[in-house]
């Protein structure tokens, strides 16, 4: 049996850091790929930090072959949608993504780990953010209403015992600004037909559009995924760090293309007011693969 990285199902952390790196010199993918699997949390009972490390498929493949899936490559391509949309490539090599309850440990916590990866690698994506109104992102609305329940979100999120990667996932991150003002701006009637929910109690609209939120990315047409979202940014800037958890990298892509109007030809109505300034997709091994490599 395979474990799966526990900071994948830590919900209820208040405070999160996601760090992406890319490598300094491409020929010692493996000596850093040591040094990240060597991260420790710190040693305490209360206030920990709970980790979640993950690395470019192409990357882990060449390190690991026989632990990498069938498939699973990076982002590596915009998505070039309808109507001059795009969803930008920012394909980075590692991605150490912390979560506690309290951000002065995670602010210490990644300093540390920037530190340790001083001379292999440069942090060149760094995002903080934090939970708003316990489960609501900042349009307002509720996020995650279609998550599988804790109990069965690691069927959805976690390649199966007797593959390549058992116990591993396909993670896609995402940092998507909102054009605030505009979105402040509809009335509320028209806020929910963009997203295809209520707003007060996320639920699903019987008649809703073709071209919101929900019918772009109905999980009963591509597959289930676990999602971690998390609002980000200040007063001015800001908007949703889209973090998907999956087993089947299509399930991802698909939406993504789905989302972009390449699929049907309908784009989503919510991205005329968000933004896509980041994509990635990183393979996050289990424990085991992790241990193997220190």
């Amino acid at each position: 049996m395979y474990t799966p990285q526990a900071g994948i199902f830590a919900l209820g952390t208040s405070s999160h850091s996601y760090l992406e790196f890319d490598i300094l010199d491409p020929k010692k993918g493996k000596e850093l790929f040591s040094t990240i699997s060597g991260i420790r949390e710190p040693r305490t009972t209360t206030g920990g930090v709970n980790f979640v490390i993950g690395f470019r498929p192409e990357l882990w493949c060449e390190i690991v072959p026989d632990d990498a899936p069938s498939g699973v490559e990076g982002f590596n391509h915009d998505i070039l949608g309808t109507d001059g949309f795009v969803m930008p490539s920012t394909q980075h090599d590692a991605l150490v993504w912390l979560s506690s309850s309290a951000y002065d440990v995670i602010f210490d916590m990644a300093r540390s780990v920037v530190h340790d990866l001083a001379g292999q690698a440069s942090l060149v994506e760094e995002t903080s953010s934090w939970p708003y109104r316990h489960d609501r992102d900042l349009t307002g609305f509720i996020d995650g209403s279609e998550n599988p329940a804790l109990f069965d979100a690691p069927i959805e999120a976690l390649l199966p015992e007797g593959v390549p990667g058992a116990a591993g996932s396909v993670l896609l991150l995402q940092k998507w600004k909102h054009k605030a003002t505009e979105w402040e701006a509809l009335p509320v009637n028209r806020q929910e037909h963009i997203i295809g929910r209520t707003k007060l109690d996320s639920i699903e609209l019987e008649n809703k559009p073709l071209d919101s939120h929900v019918a772009r990315t109905d999980q009963d047409e591509f597959g289930k995924i676990f999602r971690r979202n998390m609002p980000y940014g200040t007063v001015d800037d800001h908007g949703t760090m889209f973090v998907g958890f999956s087993a089947d990298q299509k399930r991802l892509s698909r939406m993504l293309d789905s989302m972009a109007g390449l699929i049907t030809g309908t784009r989503d109505a919510l991205t005329r007011f968000t933004q896509p300034l980041t994509g990635s997709y990183y393979f996050v091994p289990s424990v085991e693969s992790l241990r193997l490599l220190r």
